[in-house]
């Protein structure tokens, strides 16, 4: 039996009371077994609340659904039970403000820019672009995860560079100042390098789908270490 029909299993059928027979069956079904747990309350955190961002825009595209594919290449056979999942949180009537806190606390390391959150918000900015932009009703929502997940909001704009098409800041890509060394710029970029390496990310409980977002993010912190080390030099 997959981990995904054993949590839907401990749910039930009841869509009124999801969120608390998720994060309830998340926290027994798989104790005991801390990895599984870790990649389970991921996974349930990028599929529950990209469902409630679906939700407060009103708006599913073709795109943003084959950009939640690419997060999760799941088996064919399972595809009914991450599709009842993802129906169970937007059926449910918890507003997405109750789904990010409970889910939130699923991170038994969590606190101010826990990196495993960070890495879920990653993951709804990557379905959030998809179409092309990031609508104004999204980022709303994207902002106010980010409060409820404890982040800084310098993070969360770094986080943000990112994603945002067109005249993306290689400053705030990195989290530095304009007015930083280079020596300082480029120990916060291999710090940046060290943290997302895929181990790091292994021990974080991020599925092996979501490495594909994580080559994206690397991607974009060598593309703005690489601009500024040429302003620098050209200076």
């Amino acid at each position: 039996m997959s981990f995904w029909e054993r949590l839907l299993n401990a749910i039930g059928s009841t869509a009124g009371n999801a969120l608390s027979a998720v994060v309830e069956a998340i926290r027994t079904v798989f104790e005991g077994d801390p990895e599984t747990r870790r990649k389970v309350a991921f996974s349930v955190a990028i599929i529950a609340l990209s469902a409630k961002m679906a939700k407060a825009d009103g708006i599913v595209t073709e795109n943003e659904v084959n950009a939640f594919r690419e997060i999760f290449e799941f088996p064919p056979d399972q595809a009914k039970n991450v599709a009842r999942l993802y129906n169970l949180a937007r059926q449910d009537v918890a507003g997405y403000e109750a789904y990010a806190e409970r889910l939130s606390t699923l991170c038994e390391t969590c606190t101010e820019n826990c990196p495993v959150l960070e890495d879920v918000l990653d993951g709804l900015f990557h379905i959030a672009k998809a179409d092309g932009l990031i609508h104004e009703k999204e980022m709303d929502f994207l902002q106010h995860v980010a409060q409820i997940f404890h982040m800084s909001e310098e993070r969360f704009e770094q986080i943000m560079a990112r994603h945002v098409s067109g005249g993306r800041d290689p400053y705030k890509v990195l989290g530095v100042s304009r007015q930083d060394d280079f020596p300082t710029i480029r120990r916060r970029y291999h710090g940046l390098v060290y943290e997302n390496h895929p181990d790091r990310l292994v021990s974080r409980g991020v599925p092996e789908e979501f490495h594909a977002i994580a080559n994206e993010r690397m991607a974009a912190l060598n593309a703005a270490y690489a601009e500024i080390e040429k302003e620098r030099r050209a200076a």
